[in-house]
């Protein structure tokens, strides 16, 4: 890769590395309306449990239902794993969710999620995405 296309990826990264921090605390502050405006308008999204909501507004209206409350006995921290664009303006973007007490020691299983995220007039959305929990062999 040329240094010009090595910079333009680590500059969008960046960007991306924001969203997911944008995500994180959104979550973490049980802020569902900051949570949603993430997504694009017609963004799919699977939770944890396999629950598939389609479009925004879905999105909403289970975020709204499920988000406030949710941290009151846990938080959870979101790393940025590997990005992999597929074109200049979508990426797969895999993350590392690790779940915590309050105090910050690591509960239960890790979740690895998948985002894929499209660039729309110069900012990174929410297209598709996984949430999947890790369950460690015994």
């Amino acid at each position: 890769m040329a240094t010009t296309e090595q910079t333009h990826a680590a500059v969008e990264i960046e960007a991306i590395t924001r969203v997911v921090a944008r995500v994180e605390h959104a979550q973490r502050n049980e802020l569902p309306d900051e949570f949603v405006a993430l997504f694009r308008a017609d963004a799919i999204w699977t939770t944890g449990h396999g629950r598939r909501l389609f479009g925004r507004e879905e999105i909403a209206a289970f975020t709204r239902q499920v988000l406030p409350g949710a941290m009151r006995e846990s938080t959870v921290t979101y790393e940025v794993e590997h990005v992999l664009f597929i074109r200049p303006d979508v990426a797969a973007v895999k993350v590392r969710a690790q779940y915590r007490t309050p105090d910050g020691r690591p509960i239960g299983n890790a979740g690895s999620p998948m985002y894929v995220m499209s660039k729309e007039d110069g900012e990174w959305r929410l297209t598709a995405c996984q949430n999947t929990e890790v369950f460690e062999a015994a």
